[in-house]
């Protein structure tokens, strides 16, 4: 006869598949509807996978990769690996990639014995990434999803991959500056910002939004979202938004779009409810003001003359279209801040500042002193900005750190062989 204990964790296995199965999973768990029946026993055709065990929440996070993803499967062949249905199904509605559910790291095992997958890609730090981190015959590499000057951007978790794409010489030299024993040089490969590609290409076929705003200049107001601690704690939304927002709408001369962030408020009531106000206020203001929500970051940019942003990666990937830029600072002075060329050269906005922000931008009109700096700032941010190059470079250093973890194998190989030869002479 089972134990009470026994007993007792079946009725929370059947309850949570139940939740699971009627879509009421808690936020931020993945449903881990796995579609492991049908895949054990089988093999997976691709190089290249894709290891993203996020809920639909964190989609943001892998979609800005899809066009770059797609370049590199017709090439080598990617598969995104997921433990969430619901996902699952928006990766492979938009995404154009193959997606498989795999809720338990034992089928992944035996999908993997058959694979000849050599490489594995993430676009964030989750914990979870450590159920496939454990496998030595993949070589890791970390993407994460933008690059910034954000306390996420030099985490120690950088060590647990092989090796980090990352943008431009800004991102190795914040790493090796901030991150204590990591061979930043070696291990930190400069590709290019894949996104820029598509981003610019966009950008030029909606047009400038200087023409659809009319006379008026149009400021995008893109903050990042109120952060999982303290110390990354770099948004804007409750310290600054609705002050700067009412300045330029009294103002009369902007147009004003509010783009939030996906996660806003999902931590913070305080976020949530200054978010849904700076909605209601920004749509409900006469004059063609605008919110954009679930629209591509092309589609905001190309509308803008001006940004203002929090230290994140918008601040970053704006570097390519040479406009003004305005970076607040955060109000909390916990926040962890290192050296940024970036915010030390382009006008700062304190939270106290925020209601004046309109004679900044106006200020900002007449004279961009700003430009030269930032264009000195671009190649250092984000390397090669030339329309394609960044996505050849990425897809050129798959190819290579596959090459190196397949040299190191045959090395390995070669010891253990000339070691089992000497045992057996002997």
């Amino acid at each position: 006869m089972p134990s009470p204990r026994a007993v007792a964790r079946r009725v929370r296995s059947r309850a949570w598949l139940t939740a699971r199965r009627l879509g009421v999973v808690p936020s931020g768990q993945p449903d881990r509807l796995g579609e492991d029946a049908d895949l054990l026993g089988g093999s997976l055709p691709q190089r290249v996978m894709v290891y993203f065990p996020d809920p639909p929440g964190s989609l943001y996070q892998i979609e800005q990769w899809y066009p770059t993803l797609r370049a590199l499967d017709a090439e080598l062949g990617v598969v995104v690996v997921l433990q969430d249905s619901r996902t699952a199904r928006a990766v492979r509605e938009r995404s154009g990639l193959d997606a498989v559910v795999v809720a338990e790291s034992t089928t992944l095992d035996d999908l993997l014995s058959r694979s000849p997958i050599a490489l594995c890609l993430y676009v964030n730090h989750n914990p979870a990434n450590f159920t496939n981190l454990r496998l030595g015959q993949l070589v890791h590499v970390s993407l994460m999803h933008g690059d910034s000057d954000k306390s996420v951007s030099v985490s120690n978790q950088l060590k647990a991959y092989d090796y980090a794409f990352v943008a431009g010489q800004a991102a190795v030299d914040r790493i090796a500056a901030s991150v204590a024993d990591y061979d930043a040089t070696a291990r930190c490969l400069p590709v290019g910002r894949p996104q820029i590609d598509e981003l610019l290409h966009e950008v030029e076929t909606l047009g400038h939004g200087e023409a659809n705003g009319g006379t008026r200049r149009t400021v995008l107001y893109a903050p990042t979202w109120e952060g999982p601690q303290s110390t990354a704690a770099y948004g804007s939304v409750a310290t600054h938004g609705e002050a700067l927002v009412r300045s330029l709408l009294d103002d009369g001369r902007f147009r004003v779009v509010y783009r939030p962030h996906p996660l806003t408020g999902v931590r913070s009531p305080e976020y949530a409810a200054a978010d849904a106000q700076l909605r209601s206020l920004v749509a409900e203001a006469p004059g063609g003001h605008r919110v954009d929500l679930g629209v591509p970051v092309a589609q905001s940019f190309a509308d803008a003359d001006v940004l203002v942003c929090d230290i994140s990666g918008v601040a970053v990937d704006w570097l390519a279209l040479d406009r003004p830029l305005v970076i607040t600072e955060p109000a909390d002075a916990r926040v962890w801040q290192g050296q940024s060329p970036l915010r030390e050269a382009v006008p700062g906005l304190p939270a106290g500042d925020a209601t004046r922000f309109s004679a900044k931008v106006g200020a900002l009109m007449a004279d961009d002193g700003a430009r030269l700096a930032r264009e000195r700032l671009t190649g250092y941010y984000l390397g090669e900005v030339a329309p394609g190059a960044a996505t050849k470079r990425f897809v050129a250093a798959c190819h290579d750190v596959i090459g190196r973890r397949s040299g190191e194998t045959r090395a390995i190989d070669t010891v253990a062989a000339t070691s089992a030869a000497d045992e057996k002479g002997a």
